[in-house]
């Protein structure tokens, strides 16, 4: 079970073999401006924890922040009970962090096997050569189809990246998320642009994630964050507001106050 403690001695006294992610006090500031605002955190294995709010919430700067993109200002982060405030971001990616992005990061040019391929090298840190091994290049080609495969994604499906679906980009993506072995894996508004079958795919496949992988999801469909998520935390102005599981946090009238007036209840059929 995932949690936001409430005071800074909660989050030290949590149980660091079972926190997977612990953030304490993170806070992010351009120059007079706070975006996050002493964020405490811990998600445990498995969790499937949902990040909402209004726009400039501070919920992909959070997600920039946990991932390395971005410094912190102040606070530390914690991955697997070792600190990373300080690690650079693909160390981190190499350490356990995976993510996918609003807006889709991928090699145009190249097949979704490629992809997935180019992926799995960066996972083993291995260099990219002229003359790869054969034995090596059929191996990762194969592990490359097995997981476009678990993602539903037909590995014959494209000649090029930029001949897919945008659903299907998203497939791939979640692909080569996967071939990185994360032990968190952070989705920034991973239905955004998706029409409802694509959506549909989407909370398919996010049902059949591995079940010791903790997950973190910023969605601005309500529908699917309460349909995916077991907790749920609000932020607001970059400050967390409240943070429990999903009919707490329709119940919750700072969080209406926050969507200034979204009926919540709608999502809950």
């Amino acid at each position: 079970m995932s949690s936001l403690p409430t005071d800074r001695k909660k989050t030290a006294d949590h149980d660091d073999v079972a926190a997977v992610l612990r953030l304490e006090g993170v806070t992010k500031r351009y120059g007079a401006l706070t975006v996050t605002d002493d964020v405490d955190f811990v998600l445990g294995a498995g969790d499937r924890h949902a990040l909402i709010g209004p726009n400039g919430a501070g919920k992909t700067t959070l997600f920039n922040l946990i991932a390395g993109r971005v410094p912190v200002t102040s606070g530390r982060i914690f991955l697997k009970g070792s600190e990373i405030t300080r690690v650079r971001e693909e160390v981190r990616a190499r350490r356990g962090i995976g993510r996918t992005f609003q807006h889709s990061e991928l090699f145009g040019s190249l097949d979704p096997v490629q992809n997935v391929v180019m992926a799995l090298r960066r996972r083993r840190g291995a260099r990219i050569t002229i003359f790869p091994s054969r034995r090596k290049d059929h191996e990762l080609r194969d592990q490359a189809c097995q997981l476009l495969e678990q993602v539903g994604l037909p590995p014959e499906l494209a000649h090029h990246v930029q001949d897919l679906a945008h659903g299907q980009r998203r497939q791939l993506e979640v692909a080569m998320a996967l071939a990185q072995q994360p032990d968190v894996l952070l989705f920034d508004e991973p239905t955004a642009g998706m029409s409802t079958a694509e959506t549909d795919v989407f909370r398919d496949i996010f049902r059949q994630l591995p079940a010791d992988l903790a997950v973190v999801l910023i969605e601005h469909d309500l529908d699917v964050v309460f349909s995916l998520a077991s907790q749920v935390t609000v932020l607001a102005a970059g400050s967390v507001i409240a943070s429990g599981e999903p009919a707490a946090i329709r119940s919750s009238e700072e969080v209406r106050d926050a969507y200034l007036g979204t009926n919540l209840e709608g999502v809950f059929r």
